[in-house]
């Protein structure tokens, strides 16, 4: 007989864990994570403005967003370790489930492209899926994320209606925008 309240007080607090996890925001976010990778892509913009071939530009950007996706996770990682949250936590699932549909089309896009011959769209491509991802998966997590999302759009717009400036404007957002989040990020969200 004991055991029943004792497994409806179980439920009770699985029930409320579960609905607090669903309404958070995704606050693994990494200020330094961001910083680190608007500095390599400054870094690799300098690097892919000199290569001689549109293959060799695209292996430098490529490498570049490989390491990119390695800073992000082992600084969300980091952050979510300390903060104590698993980072696929509701918020977190919330988040890779709005942000992953535009990776997964920038990358068959960049497939297509490349396959096509149109590598001086390509920065215009990533840097507005790169957008939308953020805003997307941004409405689970901190108010930033959303207005860094729409900045990369602009950007993006740019780059669309600019091809010969893409490394520029590939400096500028995913180089500038993610220092500059990173920064408010580590002043207002802890790290």
């Amino acid at each position: 007989m004991n055991r029943r309240p004792a497994q409806r007080a179980l439920d009770d607090l699985r029930y409320i864990r579960e609905t607090m996890e669903r309404s958070s925001a995704f606050t693994a976010i990494s200020g330094g994570g961001q910083i680190l990778m608007g500095a390599t892509a400054i870094a690799g913009a300098a690097i892919a403005a000199r290569q001689p071939t549109p293959g060799k530009w695209l292996a430098v950007w490529l490498a570049e967003a490989a390491l990119a996706v390695t800073i992000a996770l082992v600084a969300m990682s980091r952050k979510a370790r300390r903060a104590g949250l698993p980072l696929t936590s509701g918020p977190g699932r919330k988040f890779a489930l709005g942000f992953l549909p535009c990776v997964v089309v920038a990358i068959l896009l960049t497939i297509a492209f490349a396959r096509l011959g149109l590598t001086p769209l390509m920065p215009a491509l990533w840097l507005l899926l790169y957008g939308a991802g953020v805003i997307t998966g941004g409405a689970f997590s901190i108010p930033l994320l959303p207005a860094m999302g729409t900045s990369f759009l602009a950007v993006g717009t740019l780059a669309l209606f600019l091809p010969a400036r893409g490394d520029a404007l590939m400096a500028l957002g995913f180089g500038g925008l993610h220092i500059l989040l990173g920064f408010l990020i580590a002043r207002k969200h802890g790290g």
